[in-house]
């Protein structure tokens, strides 16, 4: 069975950086274990995503396309198809009063957030700090062990780690009565005809969403 665009499929994988093969994120507990990326809260198990909804990054997410379930496979993705290149406007010098007035004892490697956005401080200069806003893998090629387990056909499974993974709901409480889609998650109305769409465009099975 060959994996195609909007298929739900339920897959193990581990990332690592190509040059040094540093493991920096996996599904595995074993294996972030063993590299020593272990993160108690992160829930290591097998995840279903749905293929061409970008749940994971560009360049495993078009290769994993035409290969086939129940294998597993090894992918090279090149910096532009994973976390992106480096832009410049992306380093930006941030006043270092700005630390002091949120108590924040800044130091070079500090993993920051100002205005929503995640940096990390590369260099500290009296009262200018040298604040790094791109992705930290960003212009790194990356490679991928991926074992595609089965295809989802289940209509409530792929509603459920739809709004999981591509919607950022967490554990949303769903059900499914014939092809109506019925979700008790409370979601703010201005995102629900958003949810609606995605949700009819690529779970063929339901043909009605409504909201509890």
């Amino acid at each position: 069975m060959m994996v195609k665009t909007h298929d739900f499929i339920e897959v193990n994988y581990t990332g690592k950086i190509k040059d040094n093969e540093a493991v920096f994120d996996t599904t595995d507990e074993k294996i972030a274990k063993d590299s020593g990326i272990y993160n108690p809260k992160m829930g290591y198990k097998s995840v279903i995503i749905c293929v061409g909804e970008r749940q994971l990054i560009k360049g495993l997410d078009d290769q994993i396309i035409g290969k086939e379930v129940s294998k597993k496979y090894s992918f090279e993705v090149e910096a532009k198809d994973a976390f992106g290149k480096k832009d410049a406007k992306l380093i930006k010098l941030v006043p270092t009063n700005i630390f002091k007035q949120q108590n924040i004892n800044h130091f070079v490697g500090l993993e920051v957030q100002i205005d929503g956005q995640y940096g990390i401080i590369r260099s500290i200069n009296g009262g200018r700090t040298l604040v790094d806003f791109n992705h930290p893998l960003a212009s790194k090629d990356v490679s991928y062990d991926i074992e595609i387990i089965r295809k989802v056909d289940d209509a409530k499974e792929q509603l459920d780690s739809l709004l999981e993974l591509t919607l950022n709901l967490g554990k949303a409480e769903t059900e499914l009565k014939e092809d109506e889609a019925v979700i008790k998650s409370k979601i703010p109305e201005p995102f629900q005809e958003v949810i609606t769409k995605k949700i009819l465009e690529v779970v063929p099975k339901i043909k009605k969403v409504s909201y509890k």
